[in-house]
């Protein structure tokens, strides 16, 4: 099956052509035809395209909406210039996978998209107000170009999360709201973290229920999440993607009380000081000049600046702080995984977070360290290691695809 990835958010189009099928899931020989990011969709919109073997292209082109976007990708896609030979007419694309970053209590795993669950969706706008009305573009748009009788499946960022237990999700404020209103930790990243235990499994060879894992995604969002017997069990995102760890604009945990005490002392309303602590705070907020690791870590090598340092020292000690939460919840296990673009690539930054954990029996292997970048998968620890550390380049797009061949085939999205 030729399955389209559909990642829309507010201004831009993450897309992915995937060729797979359940046999090809067993031997991992899915194959990625085209990847690509439309961004500054509205007006001048800029367009990057990748594909296996050939130059990345950038081009600019006016697109006024998603719907125009989406047409652009397909239209491209089948034409001469795309080079896919075997995708030449829209017939040729058989299904659609979208990422939807929140399916609140309602949903557990992927599902077929039908009126029905469109309107469920819908029903959980106001829980992300900024995310899931982009994705229902998305799923209209694709309605409107392919027809209904092409197969669409929504895949939750929330999902994987469905199974944390009533002490891992539940806030310590009156019961009353989770009732009502459903006040909860959802958390976010799911796909991420799902994928990765995943890959953790197959690289090991050892059943589902055997995955005790504390998993880290590190990127300009960040995510901790405590994984036992291959199931969610706790994660540092709640209610929203602003709970949790340290990010590239995002503060993280910080005390309830300040969001009103500083709309008091700033003269203005607390959802100003939310918008504050979602995009002016974390590593930006911090280090005064860029949300970028990449750029931080450069800048501290070259000027030694103290603002610099403290912002990737807090950064690492809040991932630190979280392994060592999770642990305790977990009663220890296997190994911690790091993932996302700042935990894929960044060795220095690896090296950073698990500094201090020798007491826990983790020990960094700098040679080996040194070799996972660029989608290298492996461990990082030194063989003496009780816990060990791994790299595991997280594959969101190609779970959904994953996902949307097995709903669309058998109804069921869970890997056998």
């Amino acid at each position: 099956m030729h399955v389209l990835v559909v990642n829309a958010g507010s201004s831009t189009l993450k897309f992915q052509l995937i060729a797979t099928d359940l046999e090809a899931m067993e031997t991992d020989a899915d194959r990625r035809l085209v990847h690509g990011v439309i961004e500054r969709i509205g007006g001048h919109a800029l367009v990057r395209l990748r594909q296996p073997g050939k130059a990345r292209q950038l081009r600019e082109t006016p697109l006024k909406d998603h719907r125009a976007a989406i047409e652009y990708v397909l239209r491209w896609i089948v034409s001469e210039e795309s080079g896919i030979d075997e995708v030449r007419a829209l017939g040729d694309v058989h299904a659609v996978g979208h990422r939807v970053v929140h399916g609140g209590q309602r949903f557990r795993q992927s599902v077929r998209i039908d009126a029905e669950v469109l309107h469920a969706i819908e029903d959980q706008v106001e829980l992300a107000p900024l995310h899931n009305p982009a994705n229902l573009k998305g799923i209209r748009a694709i309605t409107e170009l392919l027809g209904a009788g092409v197969p669409q499946v929504a895949v939750f960022d929330t999902a994987f999360h469905a199974t944390m237990p009533d002490t891992s999700f539940l806030y310590a404020i009156p019961y009353s709201y989770y009732r009502r209103y459903g006040v909860r930790r959802y958390g976010f990243h799911g796909t991420s973290h799902r994928y990765v235990a995943f890959r953790y499994r197959k690289l090991r060879g050892i059943a589902r229920e055997a995955v005790n894992i504390v998993t880290l995604h590190l990127g300009n969002g960040c995510s901790a999440c405590a994984i036992k017997g291959g199931n969610s069990f706790d994660t540092s995102m709640g209610f929203t993607p602003l709970e949790g760890l340290v990010m590239g604009t995002r503060a993280g945990d910080v005390d309830p009380s300040l969001v009103t005490w500083l709309a008091e002392k700033e003269g203005t309303s607390a959802a100003d000081v939310e918008r504050m602590l979602t995009r002016q705070s974390g590593l930006l907020g911090v280090s005064g000049l860029t949300s970028d690791m990449r750029e931080l870590l450069a800048e501290e090598r070259e000027h030694q600046d103290r603002r610099v340092t403290l912002a990737i020292d807090m950064f690492c000690q809040r991932v630190r702080r979280y392994i060592g939460a999770f642990l305790a919840e977990l009663g220890g296990a296997d190994a911690i995984v790091f993932t996302g673009g700042i935990g894929e690539n960044s060795p220095e930054i690896r090296a950073r977070v698990c500094q201090g954990l020798e007491w826990l029996g983790l020990r960094v292997d700098p040679l080996r360290n040194e070799a996972c970048i660029d989608g290298a998968t492996g461990t990082i620890n030194d063989k003496d290691s009780r816990l060990a550390a791994w790299v595991i380049p997280t594959d969101e797009e190609l779970l959904i695809a994953r996902d949307t061949v097995r709903v669309v085939t058998t109804g069921d999205p869970r890997a056998r």
